[in-house]
């Protein structure tokens, strides 16, 4: 296992991973914090990064400090106010750049579950929205905005597991619903 010392950049990131014999591949552009941003950049890549899911990150704290990294689909709607709930937890915010450094490693429009490798001692629960993993590749920043990184959908979870973190997978549209007393969205029939 590559060592668990605080990394910072994108590149001690993509050495980490290559230590970890865990395959990507890196693109690097301008820096990018929206979504919107992401889409009308990927326009331009070709199409072998219109492939897989493209995500986005959400690092929340609870009312008793407990840290959450919401790991989803960059078009699932998420709503804050509703993840408490199926996330067993109360009053989730956003948690401030101090404690993203702190915590991360990464400061805001670069969150992203690589940057969990600067959380040795597990502080983090990840939540993985489960629809992301219907896809076998994935796009996260490696630590920094300036770069998208493309890894398989089992080597994501290796790698999650290689930091010390047992990802929960849920669907958290679904729960959000099921948290509200929202009929399904598509009932059995």
């Amino acid at each position: 296992m590559p060592d668990t010392a605080p990394l910072h950049t994108k590149d001690a990131f993509l050495a980490w991973l290559d230590r970890a014999g865990i395959p990507h591949e890196t693109r690097h552009h301008e820096p990018l914090h929206t979504v919107e941003e992401a889409q009308a950049a990927r326009a331009g890549w070709g199409p072998e990064w219109a492939q897989g899911g493209h995500c986005k990150n959400l690092f929340l704290k609870d009312k008793k400090g407990a840290l959450f990294l919401i790991v989803t689909l960059e078009a699932r709607a998420l709503k804050l106010n509703s993840l408490g709930g199926p996330l067993g937890s109360a009053r989730l915010s956003f948690a401030n750049p101090e404690l993203m450094w702190e915590k991360l490693g990464v400061r805001p429009g670069s969150v992203t579950p690589f940057a969990l490798v600067n959380d040795p001692a597990g502080d983090i629960a990840v939540i993985l929205d489960a629809p992301m993993l219907a896809h076998e590749r994935l796009h996260y920043h490696p630590l920094e905005n300036t770069a998208t990184t493309a890894i398989a959908r089992d080597d994501l979870l290796r790698f999650l597991r290689l930091t010390g973190h047992e990802p929960r997978i849920v669907d958290l549209v679904a729960a959000q619903e099921e948290a509200q007393g929202l009929p399904d969205a598509a009932p059995n029939r």
